[in-house]
């Protein structure tokens, strides 16, 4: 049983996500959840993810859809995203590749940073640089979810 993920204990995640096609996410809110606190939760686990993964505050911008001013906000904790805004469900998708890439390589943070930085035949590109765009980073997604599955 996970009891921790990204420093999160277990019962403080408060946000759950499914994923249902491109163009289709839901986002699932416990009930006794609040908007501010799952705004917290996602914030602190992209800011996490990112720095595990070695991604820079530049790249972590473009992926999000935010400045870079505000990346470093979300790091000193003065941003938290918005549940409602476009940059929350990026997060949500980027903490997602992040979960099934830690799943890949069993933790192995400077093997996930490899990978991402790497070319990768199957995507025409390293994912770091795919997962700057809203099609690329789904395409990543996609492609690491593939990994998962394969029995």
């Amino acid at each position: 049983m996970v009891t921790e993920w990204l420093g999160f204990a277990a019962d403080e995640l408060l946000v759950y996500y499914c994923w249902r096609k491109e163009t289709d996410m839901r986002v699932a809110l416990s009930a006794d959840a609040e908007v501010s606190a799952d705004g917290a939760v996602v914030t602190k686990a992209a800011v996490r993810a990112a720095e595990r993964l070695g991604v820079s505050n530049r790249s972590l911008s473009r992926i999000l859809g935010l400045s870079e001013a505000s990346i470093s906000r979300m790091g000193s904790g003065a941003y938290t995203l918005a549940p409602r805004d476009k940059s929350f469900e990026l997060a949500l998708l980027f903490v997602r590749s992040f979960r099934a890439l830690d799943a890949s390589v069993a933790g192995d943070d400077s093997a996930a940073r490899r990978w991402l930085e790497s070319d990768n035949a199957a995507l025409g590109r390293p994912p770091v640089h795919l997962m700057q765009s809203i099609p690329g980073l789904v395409s990543v997604v996609d492609y690491l979810d593939s990994l998962r599955a394969i029995v």
